[in-house]
């Protein structure tokens, strides 16, 4: 029975009870069906879910219902990425444990994710910081470890000194622990490494088989990935320390090897170490360096520091002795903590020679003509040219003395040709509680064994203290206390880094019930690769790295066919909201959510006035930011269903803006989503009211009926193709408001003409299915189908109604449009051109006037050249 009022709640509650107790969206392999694999990247279980969120679910949801309605058979899968320090934090500040506090904050989030008519298989669902999960990701690095690609060496990290304990970056507050208060310092200590640079080469070249991720994306791994071809140069000390005999540098320009004036070390080198012996003030100042947090990114602003060592090494060409450096912007975990320093053409060496009174050649000059100059009193001649200064290669392009250079030290077993990455092996060790056990154990005799198979996985305790100082785990010496082989061991007290766990979890949503393997090889070649990824740009490099990197780790064990997790990437843009603020005396900004301003705007709708409700005093308005809880002006999506309904939510996310762009939300907008619905509510309630219409007899349409149709089936096209191939979905649906139009405002009067709304009803409910399929599921049984139209077939234009008997011409005179005309659409352009001239406001235009051109654009126009 049809209700002409529109009552979201009551529709959404109903519909989500149905998909529930159905189990709608379970998946299962079916080998005779295409599969289609959509996944959006998993959230941490911060408590709320937010706008963010919610963008990037109901993306992925489109697209799942979309491809379902074209009959594949549909996987999207839904769970937690629970592991992270915010738990730790979180647990510290409300006086619980992080588990607890994580488990709570999924339950909710997962009422949530419900409420917005997510088309999620909660049978697929886990949790990375679950036994069933973790066990396997430790089980899977035993068996990387005993292959050779697992290893364990000492890495700097950050050391609080007062509370003992490794600090990650976003704990250091200017150089300080975030607790503490203490000074940082830079401490070595053992460390975990897979080693993800035997595999550089294929991450880099199977990028090139990514063609449906964006092209920004792929540029940002390649030059993660770092690959350069250069030399690796042998440089000896002109006299010995402590057994040291000489020490390699690699460079990308031995072109310019005969500019090197001084050479810089890592102050943590061997050979600055062994100089600071004898020397207080290199001593010194390796211990600043310590105490310094220094990161790659940082290197290029950082103030250029460093001490002489007082040593020497010998050119390997000229033989001419250079100084020996240790310099702070030479990190010893980075290629071989020594660089060659050209001063004269690289600014950074430049910078650095400048401020030391060390000395620069030029031994590069531009090519004549390249509109290049060089100066060395002002920087660094940083570009290609032609080598002067360099004896025998003198006159020589940059690129053949590249070649010739090389050959002279490989002919003197000097130096050899090298690829290099920028790319570092992946450090997993993390000194934090929450994430899983890293299953090794360190014997009396030093050695380090994987924990056996029998013995996985260890567990990590969640009934635990968090005092903010030190893990539980590290606090717990009978933790760690264990045998391998009747001898006494201690279990491994760090954890992995959580990229760990979200470098696999789209694999283990194909087997998340398995409890006797990490992969069912069934299950995940069907499913594998993940057909559709939405997520957001910010994971372009590390997430997608790693993913990639374990996906060819999985391959090579045997686990998946595949070599690439992801074919088809969609990064999403992030969403916007005002933002307001008060200052108050000593300058603080204090931030205030938008729900709690009432604002006056202009006929632009720009903020012109601001006011707090609770006190109707002016607040500033701070520009449209992105959601943020510093600014206070994230929006509930929650509120927002309560007021409109999770379908109007989910329109307008997906109409506001094109997917990758950013969206500005803007309550005005969400007004207008929900009055669409309401109006395609009540026309379908009115034309249902009247009761059964006959079956469309298309043969006998009159014209405006036949244009009506020809705009339903161009609608249907339009759509099909926007969410499908282009994936601009608020193309799709403003193609579909515009079809709501023509419907409302088409003749009533005749069985046909309720045929005819009849068709473009149905299509109009099969198309908005994907984004608002609780109206949409309602409004089908309404119309009487007995199948549920989640698994309805996706409507097909139909290409004879597209075909026009008519066809509308502009006219124009000299460019001007004078006049417009309809005629048939197979009329001859000649035909066409006599009529154009003598339509009466033509000739008016050309009588006396000599017609030197008719121009004739099928189907649109004619343009009259007369004068």
């Amino acid at each position: 029975m049809a209700e002409n009022q529109y009552d979201p709640q009551k529709i959404e509650s109903k519909v989500q009870t149905y998909w529930e107790q159905n189990d709608i969206f379970r998946a299962e392999v079916d080998a005779d069906k295409e599969k289609f694999y959509c996944l959006s990247m998993f959230p941490y279980p911060s408590g709320r879910l937010h706008m963010g969120h919610v963008r990037n679910y109901t993306i992925g949801d489109v697209v799942s219902r979309f491809q379902r309605m074209q009959g594949k058979n549909v996987l999207q899968p839904m769970g937690w990425d629970a592991f992270g320090l915010p738990a730790e934090n979180a647990a510290i500040n409300n006086n619980t444990a992080p588990a607890k506090w994580t488990y709570s904050n999924i339950d909710y989030m997962k009422q949530q994710l419900k409420s917005l008519g997510f088309g999620y298989d909660w049978n697929r669902e886990l949790a990375t910081c679950k036994q069933d999960y973790y066990r396997w990701e430790q089980w899977f690095f035993t068996r990387l470890y005993e292959k050779g690609l697992v290893y364990k060496k000492n890495a700097t990290v950050n050391w609080d000194p007062v509370d003992h304990t490794v600090l990650a970056n976003e704990q250091v507050i200017d150089g300080r622990g975030w607790r503490s208060g203490a000074l940082v310092e830079q401490k070595e200590i053992p460390q975990w490494f897979i080693k993800i640079t035997d595999y550089a080469e294929e991450l880099l070249q199977d990028l090139e088989q990514l063609d449906d991720w964006p092209e920004q994306v792929r540029t940002m791994q390649k030059n993660w990935i770092g690959r350069s071809e250069g030399v690796e140069i042998k440089f000896n000390l002109a006299q010995p320390i402590d057994n040291i005999e000489n020490f390699e540098v690699y460079t990308t320009r031995p072109d310019t090897l005969l500019g090197v004036t001084y050479v810089g070390v890592a102050a943590s080198h061997p050979i600055a170490l062994a100089a600071a012996h004898s020397n207080p003030e290199l001593a010194a100042f390796i211990e600043e360096c310590k105490n310094t947090k220094v990161a790659e990114a940082d290197m290029a602003t950082m103030e250029k520091k460093g001490c002489a060592t007082g040593l020497y090494a010998v050119h390997p060409i000229s033989g001419i002795k250079i100084p020996v450096w240790a310099a702070n912007f030479v990190l010893m975990d980075y290629g071989s903590g020594a660089v060659m320093a050209v001063p004269g053409h690289d600014q950074r060496d430049f910078e650095f020679a400048s401020k030391y009174k060390l000395n620069i050649t030029q031994v590069i000059e531009p090519v004549e003509g390249s509109g290049y100059e060089c100066n060395l009193n002002e920087a660094a001649f940083t570009e290609k040219g032609i080598l002067i200064n360099s004896g025998q290669f003198n006159g020589l392009t940059s690129e053949q003395a590249f070649e010739q250079i090389s050959q002279e030290l490989e002919t003197q077993q000097k130096g050899k040709r090298k690829v290099n990455y920028r790319l570092r092996d992946w450090g997993v060790s993390r000194q934090r509680y929450w994430g899983s056990p890293i299953p090794m154990l360190n014997l009396e005799n030093g050695e380090s064994v994987p924990v056996p198979e029998d013995r996985l996985p260890v567990v990590l305790p969640e009934d635990v203290v968090m005092n903010g100082v030190v893990s539980p785990i590290k606090a717990d010496p009978d933790w760690a206390k264990t045998e391998y082989q009747g001898q006494p061991a201690l279990r491994e007290t760090d954890t992995f880094d959580t990229f760990m766990e979200s470098s696999w979890y789209y694999a283990r949503y194909t087997s998340a019930q398995d409890n006797s393997a990490m992969l069912d090889p069934t299950q995940a070649n069907y499913w594998l690769p993940v057909d559709q990824y939405v997520g957001g740009i910010e994971h372009a490099i590390l997430h997608l790295l790693y993913s990639r990197f374990f996906h060819k780790l999985l391959r090579d064990e045997g686990l998946v066919e595949s070599s690439e997790p992801y074919k088809k990437l969609l990064c999403q843009g992030m969403v916007l909201a005002d933002s307001f603020y008060r200052e108050d005396e000593k300058g603080k900004k204090h931030w205030y959510s938008p729900a709690d301003v009432e604002t006056e705007k202009d006929d632009k709708g720009r903020v012109v006035k601001a006011v707090l409700k609770s006190d109707g005093k002016e607040v500033e308005f701070g520009g449209m930011t992105k959601m943020s809880k510093s600014k206070n002006n994230g929006i509930d999506p929650q509120q927002v269903i309560d007021i409109y309904g999770a379908d109007t939510i989910r329109l307008f996310t997906m109409f506001a803006a094109p997917p990758e762009q950013t969206l500005e939300w803007i309550d005005s907008g969400v007004d207008g989503s929900n009055r669409f619905l309401r109006r395609f509510w009540k026309l379908v309630q009115d034309h249902l009211t009247l009761g059964a219409v006959e079956t469309l007899d298309v043969a006998s349409l009159n014209a405006d009926q036949k244009a009506l149709r020809r705009h339903i089936h161009k609608t249907i096209e339009k759509v099909s193709d926007d969410l499908g191939r282009r994936q601009t979905f608020n193309t799709a649906i403003a193609a579909i408001m515009e079809l709501l139009n023509h419907l409302q405002k088409a003749e009533q009067q005749s069985q046909q003409d309720r045929a005819l709304l009849d068709e473009g009803l149905q299509a109009m409910v099969l198309m908005l299915n994907p984004i608002t399929p609780h109206i949409c599921h309602e409004l089908w049984q309404q119309f009487g189908h007995a199948c549920d139209i989640a698994f309805e077939q996706w409507p097909v234009a139909d290409k004879a109604a597209l075909v026009e008997d008519e066809k509308l011409i502009i006219v124009q005179v000299n460019g001007k449009v004078r006049a417009k005309m309809t005629v048939a659409a197979d009329l001859p352009e000649s035909e066409v051109k006599h009529l154009a001239l003598e339509q009466p406001n033509v000739a008016q235009f050309t009588d006396g006037k000599t017609v030197r051109k008719v121009i004739y654009v099928p189907g649109k126009l004619v343009n009259i050249v007369a004068n």
